[in-house]
């Protein structure tokens, strides 16, 4: 019998809903045999290894980190990492200060254009690690200021909403090299955000900088990234020339998120394997 993966789900210690028992739990009723957990710029403390078996199902430590890529922003995902590595833990400090900077500017913002009572104390505090703009929008929605979560995002806290703020990032390189030292395998996430045009270009400078895989089955985007079985899809040849590997993910934040999404997105358990192998 084939086995499934789905190497991109966030927990409560980034913006997901859920702590890690309860995605656990969803991952075994779809029927999954691995899963990464890739929280924001953060490693939850249930995940105390660069791998792990919880309740019969293979749990990979991972991370999502926000990067500058090239010159465009973007984030990489890590796989296998160690959660207690120095070069983890200092990256980490360095994304929660800047994260921290940046809702503080969202927070006055939302209070100037909505005219609602917000602080970032309140919005700090629904978060149990990094914290980010769901928790900021949750809290819009409670006090009345916008319907839904999605209202949120459109208006306000999206890239062009009136309350955004950029959020300062490392490069590439250097996530790519915390991620390396911290003996894991980086992989580029959901390349179908991305505008670039010299994708040939841009891969083989990745590479170089450490890449070793790229998120091709994904739920939100078209072009690059696809809601495909990977059984079905052939790779672009850029993908196979340079040797990366394909992974992918559904990006599931939980129930009551704007991406309750796990199913829409697996990966031969393979694909685990591969990344396996590929750690330094």
């Amino acid at each position: 019998m084939e086995r499934w993966a789905d190497l991109h789900l966030h927990t409560r210690w980034s913006d997901g809903t859920l702590d890690l028992p309860a995605v656990v739990a969803r991952a075994r009723a779809a029927s999954l045999s691995a899963i990464a957990i890739t929280d924001h710029d953060t490693i939850g403390p249930d995940l105390r290894a660069p791998f792990q078996e919880i309740d019969g199902l293979f749990v990979v430590t991972g991370v999502e980190i926000k990067a500058d890529i090239l010159g465009e922003r973007g984030e990489i995902l890590g796989y296998f990492v160690d959660p207690g590595h120095p070069a983890m833990r200092a990256l980490f400090a360095w994304m929660a200060q800047a994260r921290e900077r940046r809702m503080e500017a969202m927070v006055a913002r939302c209070r100037e254009v909505l005219g609602v009572e917000v602080s970032y104390e309140e919005v700090r505090a629904r978060a149990r690690g990094s914290v980010g703009r769901p928790h900021l929008a949750a809290l819009l929605v409670e006090r009345g200021a916008v319907a839904s979560l999605e209202e949120a995002f459109l208006k306000y806290l999206g890239e062009e909403g009136l309350c955004y703020v950029p959020l300062a990032r490392p490069t590439s390189a250097q996530v790519l090299a915390a991620i390396r030292e911290a003996g894991g395998v980086g992989a580029l996430a959901h390349p179908g955000f991305h505008g670039f045009s010299d994708w040939e270009r841009v891969l083989s400078a990745l590479k170089g900088q450490g890449l070793r895989a790229v998120e091709l089955f994904y739920p939100y985007e078209t072009g690059w990234d696809r809601p495909l079985n990977p059984r079905l899809a052939e790779l672009p040849p850029i993908v196979r020339d340079l040797g990366l590997i394909a992974t992918g993910g559904s990006d599931d934040h939980g129930p009551g998120s704007v991406k309750e999404s796990l199913g829409l997105v697996k990966v031969p358990y393979s694909v685990v394997e591969e990344l396996l192998s590929a750690r330094s």
